[in-house]
């Protein structure tokens, strides 16, 4: 399934009042992850990235990949949309790092070009896994890791469309997730667990830990509604895969 031309489309469309909305929150500290924007410092899944050559997989507006730009690494950003990479440039700053137009699943990149790919419901989350993962272990350097957050298959299996928000009851079959579609004809991408590990270790890599951040109670979720609200505190929301390339 081509979703790169809707999906670009849909990027496109949304990415002003994505920022507008959005950026208070994820650019305002550094290193947050997800939709709780759970500090990396509590998770510890990227670890020092000083000196090391860095791909950020859908940079939207540059918030991860101008934080780590500042901290000594060499930083990519890729993005399949130039909206999304006009509000990258624009916010960059001082520290200046170069933007690519591409998809996750088509890596313009060769082989061993990066020590840490990585993603906060980027690339891997709008792109085929079957396809973006072996893309990204392929520019991975010997040694270099893999650090991508999803959204957890309970919290998608969970979602009422109807009522535009995460419940306690199943909406949808878990092994039915697969492709969710987005509208215009966009469609984002969910694994079972299952699938996530066959993905990754079928690209080649080591699975080190699979981190299920877990907001404290009373934290907003700055994306979705959800009933109740401190659903993400009792149930896994994310999956924060930490991997490597041996």
């Amino acid at each position: 399934m081509d979703s790169i031309p809707a999906n670009r489309r849909l990027w496109n469309q949304i990415s002003s009042a994505y920022q507008h909305e959005h950026d208070p929150q994820i650019g305002a500290t550094p290193r947050l992850w997800g939709m709780y924007s759970i500090p990396d410092a509590h998770l510890h899944a990227l670890g020092d990235v000083t000196g090391k050559r860095v791909l950020e997989l859908g940079c939207g507006a540059g918030q991860w990949s101008r934080a780590l730009a500042a901290e000594g690494a060499t930083v990519v950003g890729l993005d399949l949309s130039e909206a999304q990479l006009t509000a990258a440039s624009r916010a960059m700053g001082a520290t200046r790092y170069p933007l690519v137009q591409g998809a996750a699943e088509q890596l313009p990149f060769a082989a061993d070009s990066f020590d840490l790919v990585f993603c906060d419901f980027g690339g891997l989350s709008w792109a085929p896994p079957h396809l973006a993962v072996p893309q990204a272990a392929r520019v991975l350097g010997r040694g270099g890791r893999l650090v991508f957050n999803v959204a957890s298959p309970w919290f998608e299996a969970c979602y009422d469309e109807a009522a535009s928000r995460v419940t306690t009851t199943l909406q949808r079959d878990y092994f039915g997730l697969n492709t969710i579609a987005e509208g215009d004809g966009a469609t984002s991408y969910q694994l079972t667990y299952g699938d996530w590990v066959k993905v990754l270790r079928g690209a080649g890599l080591i699975i080190d830990d699979l981190i299920e951040p877990r907001p404290e109670l009373g934290t907003p979720n700055g994306y979705n509604e959800t009933d109740p609200p401190d659903w993400a505190h009792r149930w896994p929301a994310e999956l924060l895969w930490v991997t490597h390339k041996p």
